[in-house]
């Protein structure tokens, strides 16, 4: 039982470097460590990535001449009810389809 134990901790803490993913008590405390980030960081991760998001799209308007607050406001006005989200994957992965809906928006 205690070496399937330590094969279950090692296995989770398995790519972290040093002394964590070879030793049992230093594992033991970076799962803690790791587990206790991942719940305090859970509600920023959602900020950061708006914050990508706009960033995206921000580049991705200013080469249409567009500042990103006045993009934003023009998708209101137009009722075009695509989210931040939405808008920077067109971006980055279907620049043609952006490039239709910023036409439709000017």
């Amino acid at each position: 039982m205690a070496a399937k134990r330590r094969k279950n901790i090692l296995g989770e803490v398995k790519g972290y470097r040093f002394a964590r993913s070879k030793k049992k008590r230093a594992a033991i405390e970076a799962i803690h460590h790791a587990h206790l980030h991942a719940f305090d960081h859970r509600r920023d991760k959602k900020g950061d990535f708006r914050t990508l998001w706009i960033a995206r799209l921000n580049a991705a308007v200013r080469a249409h001449g567009i500042r990103y607050s006045a993009f934003i406001a023009l998708l209101k006005t137009k009722r075009v009810e695509l989210d931040r989200k939405i808008l920077s994957t067109l971006a980055k992965d279907r620049p043609e389809a952006f490039n239709r809906v910023v036409a439709k928006v000017k």
